[in-house]
């Protein structure tokens, strides 16, 4: 498996002037990190925009400076030269873009205001539009990978389950936390370790970026239920895995301030698909 990614992640320097800040960098940074820790072979896109426009090119929108036939035999050009790449390399998993890019936009792109309508529209960019037969991911979603998983780890059967989640986790390339195996077990729970078992918990949610939970059982493990609470409060993406059947009400699994506050799924396949950017290192992981 390998991944297409768009060359300002590698180079922002080819980006428009102005235009990428500290948390732009964080997340190229990550992404990069993400395929480094995991081994994921990356090929980065050539970059249209500064080929057309030169470097240190002003911000602007498609309809602006792109819209032109040159462009147009540019980007043609471009593709075909990709494409034969494909031939020797086979075909990438899918390719990490930069959304608002008017070239390398995945989930919207800056086209320009025609008639009145908004300059931002949900489509791919100008460049991504030309391999619609490949997957896309913005690079804010294939930059989330660290994992903090939430669940109750007070028996043998919800131990094993939780190494279970978090072996399926890491075959799609993603870095799990897991509490039961950072000190917090039932032989390091005397009084002057909570403190510490607490502390060490709070800073791996906070350096998270998604939060996955297990909310099985008659009513949500209440330890879970807390670290829930605290990173919806610190505004992380959660996921709630509940596997089990029974329901509480005709509208509610477990708990309306839970499920309010997460994407509750209710299979491992369906958790697989929640996730921002799944990246299965091996065939027979992928589950989706």
């Amino acid at each position: 498996m390998y991944l297409l990614i768009c060359p300002c992640i590698k180079n922002p320097n080819l980006r428009a002037l102005g235009i990428t800040h500290k948390r732009d960098l964080d997340a190229f940074n990550k992404l990069l990190l993400r395929c480094e820790k995991f081994g994921i072979s990356t090929i980065f896109l050539p970059c249209p925009e500064t080929l057309y426009l030169g470097p240190d090119h002003e911000p602007g929108h498609f309809l602006n400076r792109l819209d032109t036939l040159q462009f147009s035999s540019l980007l043609k050009e471009l593709e075909n030269k990709v494409r034969k790449k494909f031939i020797i390399d086979g075909y990438p998993f899918a390719i990490i873009g930069v959304d608002s890019s008017p070239v390398c936009g995945v989930n919207y792109t800056y086209y320009g205001s025609c008639n009145g309508s908004p300059p931002k529209i949900s489509k791919r960019g100008a460049f991504l539009s030309a391999f619609r037969d490949i997957p896309a991911f913005d690079v804010y979603d294939a930059g989330c990978f660290r994992v903090y998983l939430a669940a109750p780890l007070f028996t043998e059967a919800e131990t094993e389950y939780n190494k279970k989640i978090a072996n399926i986790l890491t075959g799609y390339a993603m870095e799990v936390y897991l509490p039961q195996e950072s000190g917090d077990s039932a032989h390091t729970r005397d009084e002057s370790s909570q403190n510490e078992i607490f502390h060490k918990n709070l800073e791996a949610i906070d350096n998270a970026d998604i939060i996955i939970s297990i909310i099985d059982g008659a009513d949500a493990d209440s330890g879970t239920s807390w670290e829930i609470g605290y990173a919806y409060a610190k505004g992380k993406k959660i996921i709630s895995l509940r596997t089990d059947f029974r329901r509480v009400g005709d509208n509610e699994a477990v708990n309306l301030m839970l499920e309010q506050s997460s994407v509750v799924v209710y299979d491992i396949p369906s958790l697989i698909q929640a996730l921002p950017c799944p990246l299965p290192l091996k065939p027979e992981n992928t589950m989706v």
